[in-house]
């Protein structure tokens, strides 16, 4: 291959044909490409730096991942993006799992991620937002379900570890703000191996306590996110929201917030505000009792104004309901009193008996009347009954006349029918059988009511009843014979 001519001059060699061995750049970046494919599938732990993304345009993430003495181009594919846990941004330690792909247009290098995780304090934040989204889903985060906390607590729990400062600095600030409070102090590790075991035993302990105390303060100091990794324990979270007292929490510093803190019934920055939040200054309270006995007092006599307005008025309307009541009542009573029954009792018989006596006049009258008209009428119908009744000796006479002569032809009409009804009387008579009965015989029928023609229909002990001349005797049957046996 020939050497370059830093002078700008041809060398002094001719031009030759181009060495046969040497590549294009297509070729040589095609080369390199297949190297890169090559690599297996590595995982890389980076910072994060110069993050672009997700792109307006297509979704893409660019970026590079670098430690102290390299970077690194690195590519997050939409589909991969949008299946994250977390947010990519600048300076988180992150754990990328992917393969190396070169750009041949640019030549340029870059790693593509299919997964990505957070590592160190990161990864704990993720396991973190998890746990957290899972008691959220299961509503242990609901505002709905936080229990109130009294304004004026007059015993309170403390959950914390007794070696620290943490439990003097609520000692003392309980004390300063309402010495009226009572404390009780429940141990417990905060931190470490076996914390939340302990702190979950002591949140027992202190709903235990009998009397049972108004609230449970669960507190610790400030520290690392490492440190309060045992507040973000799930199951303390769980026995925070079971517990049976309302919890106040106050863990860390301002900043700090932990699944406790989540599920809890009330959330305060430090151990300070939640022992503030739970005893109101005594000043506090004397201004607030004077003026809530203010508000009373002017609530009293609004209330006994109104009410007395309001009587006022009931007894009017009372009084005047009533004065109409009785008028009415009054004139009711006149009305009765003014009745002639109850003004002269003797005026009702005496005018019954003055309508009794002009109805027996009255009755009287129709009587003479109709008994006038009753006897005009009979004397006019006997001249009638007399002139009917002078034609009937004539009629009587055919009267006799034509029965003697019905008499005669019916006597002649019937002879012959009853001669006849007599013979077939004769004969019935020979043929019935209760003539036959007459002469001894008789009639059996079986235990169905049906007349029996053979001896075969009965058999021993069945019951058979015999009609004979004057009546029916019934027996049972001992024992059949037959004919000719």
């Amino acid at each position: 291959m020939n050497a370059w001519n830093l002078t700008g001059s041809s060398p002094e060699a001719p031009s030759a044909v181009p060495d046969e061995d040497a590549l294009s750049v297509s070729q040589a970046a095609e080369l390199a490409a297949g190297a890169l494919h090559d690599i297996p599938k590595i995982t890389v732990l980076g910072e994060v730096t110069g993050f672009r993304g997700p792109n307006a345009r297509s979704g893409h993430c660019y970026f590079q991942i670098k430690d102290e003495s390299a970077a690194l181009d690195c590519i997050v594919w939409k589909g991969t993006y949008d299946k994250r846990a977390f947010d990519l941004r600048d300076g988180l330690q992150v754990l990328f799992t992917g393969t190396f792909d070169l750009y041949k247009p640019t030549g340029k290098m870059s790693f593509k991620a299919s997964s990505f995780t957070l590592a160190g304090e990161g990864l704990l934040r993720q396991q973190v937002a998890q746990l957290a989204e899972k008691l959220r889903r299961e509503g242990l985060m609901e505002p709905e379900r936080k229990r109130r906390i009294p304004v004026f607590c007059t015993r309170i729990a403390v959950v914390t570890s007794l070696s620290g400062a943490v439990v003097n600095d609520v000692k003392r600030t309980l004390r300063r703000r309402n010495p009226l409070v009572e404390v009780v102090c429940v141990g417990a590790k905060v931190q470490g191996e076996g914390a939340p075991a302990e702190l979950i035993e002591g949140l027992r302990r202190a709903a235990a306590i009998s009397p049972a105390p108004d609230c449970i303060l669960l507190v610790r100091g400030g520290g690392s996110f490492e440190d309060l990794m045992t507040f973000n324990d799930e199951s303390l979270a769980r026995a925070v929201a079971a517990s049976p007292v309302p919890v106040v929490t106050g863990i860390g510093h301002e900043p700090d917030n932990s699944i406790c803190d989540m599920v809890s019934d009330r959330r305060c920055s430090t151990p300070t505000a939640a022992a503030e939040s739970v005893a109101p200054e005594f000043a506090e309270l004397v201004n607030v009792l004077n003026m809530r006995e203010q508000r009373l007092q002017r609530s009293l006599v609004s209330l006994t104004a109104s009410a007395d307005a309001e009587c006022e008025g009931m007894l009017g309307r009372i009084s005047r309901a009533m004065s109409m009541r009785l008028e009415r009542l009054a004139l009711e009573v006149d009305g009765y009193a003014s009745r002639p029954c109850l003004v002269d009792p003797t005026n009702v018989a005496d005018r019954r008996r003055a309508e009794l006596a002009q109805t027996a006049d009255r009755f009287a009258v129709v009587c003479d009347r109709s008994q006038e008209r009753f006897t005009g009428a009979l004397d006019r119908l006997a001249p009638r009954l007399e002139a009917s009744v002078s034609g009937l000796g004539v009629k009587r006479h055919a009267l006799d006349l034509y029965t003697s002569k019905l008499r005669a032809k019916g006597s002649i009409i019937l002879s012959g029918p009853v001669a006849d009804l007599g013979k077939n009387a004769a004969a019935l008579d020979a043929l019935s059988p209760l003539k036959v009965l007459g002469r001894g015989y008789s009639i059996a029928y079986d235990g169905a009511g049906r007349v029996a023609t053979s001896v075969d229909v009965f058999a021993p002990g069945d019951e058979v009843r015999v009609r004979m001349a004057g009546g029916e005797v019934s027996a049972s049957v001992r024992n059949i014979t037959h004919a000719g046996k």
